[in-house]
């Protein structure tokens, strides 16, 4: 696969080149090592593409997934405790999530066990692959990568998304470079407020 676009967010790709050099060129690495064709072998069942050969998403993560563990990238989860008052969770969102039970717990409130994560992080850089739904890469700009800058464990995050070009060769359902980078430029220039590289491929 080729990278064919990239947006830097709150100086995103600026702060990887100078700080990881090496990280990045390792990213491109691993997507130019990822061979598309092969995982054209879906047989599309909808009406629009019925018989029609498609590029399997499932397959396609895996096969990054083998690169991205492969050179060293893990897994990881960041805790946190919640509850139903406003006021009590901005007074703990910046605790250890210990401390915020407790917090909770102390106000007189139930505190509920939540987390998040994410698929790959290496020296406080986290990379998400979305071939799934749209409706996961808000998720992953909006709330994972957020809550893993704001618990300070990445200083960036990474997210690759199909081009147009290869979305169009999926079933129905997967967001889009283009598209995904209007949803993020609606936003305003300050949000998410997390330095973010927005990565487009295609075979």
């Amino acid at each position: 696969m080729r990278i064919v676009e990239y947006h830097s967010h709150l100086n995103g790709l600026e702060y990887l080149l100078v700080h990881k050099p090496k990280l990045w060129q390792e990213i491109q690495d691993i997507v130019a090592s990822v061979d598309a064709t092969q995982f054209k072998t879906k047989v599309s069942k909808e009406k629009t593409m019925k018989g029609r050969l498609l590029y399997a998403p499932k397959e396609m993560n895996s096969a990054m997934n083998e690169g991205f563990t492969g050179h060293g990238w893990k897994e990881s989860r960041t805790s946190y405790w919640v509850t139903k008052d406003a006021n009590l969770i901005r007074r703990t969102m910046s605790m250890p999530a210990n401390e915020q039970k407790e917090e909770i717990e102390a106000a007189g409130y139930s505190p509920i066990f939540s987390y998040n994560q994410t698929d790959f992080v290496k020296d406080r850089v986290a990379v998400e692959v979305q071939f799934g739904k749209y409706s996961f890469v808000a998720f992953d700009l909006f709330v994972k990568h957020m809550a893993f800058f704001v618990g300070d464990v990445i200083d960036l995050g990474i997210e690759i998304l199909p081009m147009k070009e290869l979305q169009t060769e999926m079933s129905s359902g997967p967001g889009y470079y283009e598209g995904e980078l209007y949803n993020l430029i609606r936003q305003g220039r300050g949000s998410p407020a997390v330095p973010l590289v927005i990565v487009g491929v295609a075979p």
